[in-house]
């Protein structure tokens, strides 16, 4: 403990306070994210099809608003003020949805969903403007939030799964409500240190702060209604997100033909190349809250040495896989390159794909061999999410990283912003897979599990085959990434 005191003390002032607010702010979407299409189905009636579809736009618009989050905090309210703002409408969403109704969960999730959207970026921007460019101990702060925010999850996840076993959603969402009004309170007692260091929003004179703080709340609570019809109309709004990255996917294919730098356009080319691994490889992923968890709670044998497993707390598969996996992952990478291995992005890429297809794939096995009820060992399950896990250690870490090395400086925003539509986007296609599940009622799992076995089948053959197209175009995407020419003229190698 007292090394852990030590590390703490050693951090800039206002680091070990982002950590501890970054778990309770994660409570809350803990929570929505492990249980919505539960409460939906259960508790509301709501058919498969549009639970998924409308936990479909949830997830797009989550990822779609942390780009913009980070523009309004920068350049109007400031990343502390948004922050905090978002988590007031994150209290108010979970505090309306737990009256138990259709039209509030309508309501809520706009305003819960406006607020952990646009502050999530805000929260990483506090914690990156707290280091100088030179100070080595920005990573390590970086791996302490993430653990904090993994933390969060777990443990909103396992309250998540408790509350499921008794249908007490109400509580759940008071749970929620609590934990993201702690992260206020966080955020208030350490309201100094928190202030932001380095925005565009700091150079404007007080007149022009109060104009530019008056236009970001007229704009946060203008994002609300457009989010509510949204979700109110979850099928239109899945194909107009599927729209927008068509028309981006072609806009950025005719830019890097078109860019002049013939170096660059090959980087830009690889990107382009990794997004499509990267879409197939996340819809997958993005089945675990919704299709993926209905068949656990209904095909599944869940009672380990005589207690019930939640659906919720099997998510925490992941969250350990990835705390423990992910620093010994990095030792093991390390071991290699020093011996000469040669790990790369494209790489990691095939590797990941080919893992979650695996995922995909242990399950029609587990299905092949289920009882005479038709329900599936639950070690089929925990076998699955390992495979899945190690996939994102693989794709996840190197994925934003890789943008500030492909992007051109000119179109660095746009990419990263693409690449956060390529979650968003997959978010949808795996609405439309976890649309094909089949309702409880329609029949129990001996009825079912065909229904599921082509589903997983489906997914995980297709990754696969993603998983070793991309392997096939390794050499050629070795050649497409380099660096930035040295002071020679000559181009870097790559790693």
């Amino acid at each position: 403990m007292l090394n852990l005191k030590q590390r703490l003390a050693a951090q800039p002032q206002g680091v070990t306070a982002i950590f501890f607010i970054q778990i309770f702010s994660t409570l809350g979407f803990a929570v929505l994210y492990s249980t919505l299409v539960f409460y939906m189905t259960k508790k509301l009636s709501f058919s498969v099809k549009d639970s998924t579809a409308i936990f479909g736009v949830f997830g797009a618009f989550n990822y779609g608003l942390h780009l913009f989050g980070g523009y309004l905090g920068g350049r109007f309210l400031s990343n502390r003020n948004l922050f905090v703002g978002g988590m007031v409408l994150q209290v108010i969403g979970c505090g309306i949805i737990s009256s138990g109704n259709v039209m509030p969960l309508y309501v809520g999730l706009a305003f819960f969903l406006t607020g952990c959207g646009l502050n999530v970026t805000c929260l990483n921007l506090m914690l990156t403007q707290r280091f100088r460019p030179e100070d080595q101990r920005r990573e390590s702060a970086f791996l302490w939030n993430y653990a904090g925010m993994n933390l969060g999850f777990f443990i909103g996840f396992t309250v998540s799964g408790h509350y499921e076993l008794t249908q007490d959603y109400v509580s759940l969402f008071i749970f929620a409500t609590v934990g993201n009004f702690v992260a206020i309170v966080l955020a208030a007692l350490n309201w100094k240190v928190l202030k932001d260091l380095n925005t565009p929003l700091l150079t404007a004179t007080p007149e022009k702060f109060k104009l530019r703080l008056l236009a970001g709340i007229l704009i946060l609570i203008g994002v609300i209604p457009i989010v509510f019809w949204n979700l109110k109309n979850a099928s239109l709004s899945s194909e107009l997100v599927i729209a927008a990255g068509i028309a981006i996917a072609a806009v950025l294919i005719i830019v890097t033909m078109r860019h002049p730098d013939a170096r660059e356009k090959n980087n830009m080319w690889a990107y382009l190349i990794l997004a499509v691994g990267s879409l197939v490889f996340w819809t997958l992923y993005q089945m675990a809250p919704s299709g993926l968890s209905l068949f656990i709670d209904s095909n599944v044998e869940r009672r380990l040495f005589g207690i019930e497993i939640a659906p919720q707390w099997v998510q925490n598969l992941n969250t350990i896989v990835i705390m423990i996996g992910g620093p010994l992952m990095a030792i093991w990478f390390k071991n290699l390159r020093d011996k000469g291995w040669k790990i790369d992005i494209p790489q990691q890429f095939s590797a990941s794909l080919i893992l979650i297809g695996i995922g995909f794939l242990v399950l029609p096995i587990g299905i092949l061999f289920a009882d005479k009820n038709g329900l599936v060992n639950f070690n089929w399950i925990v076998l699955s999410y390992i495979f899945q896990s190690v996939g994102e250690l693989l794709i996840s870490p190197v994925g934003y990283a890789m943008i500030g090395r492909l992007a051109p400086t000119q179109y660095q925003g746009v990419m990263m912003g693409a690449w956060m539509l390529v979650t968003g986007v997959a978010s949808i296609l795996s609405s439309y897979f976890s649309g094909f599940i089949p309702e409880a009622s329609a029949g129990n799992a001996v009825v079912t599990n065909q229904v599921y076995s082509t589903i997983f089948s489906n997914l995980g053959w297709g990754s696969v085959a993603v998983g070793v197209v991309m392997i096939f175009l390794i050499p050629a995407l070795r050649r497409l990434i380099s660096d930035a020419p040295n002071a020679n003229g000559a181009t870097a190698p790559t790693t």
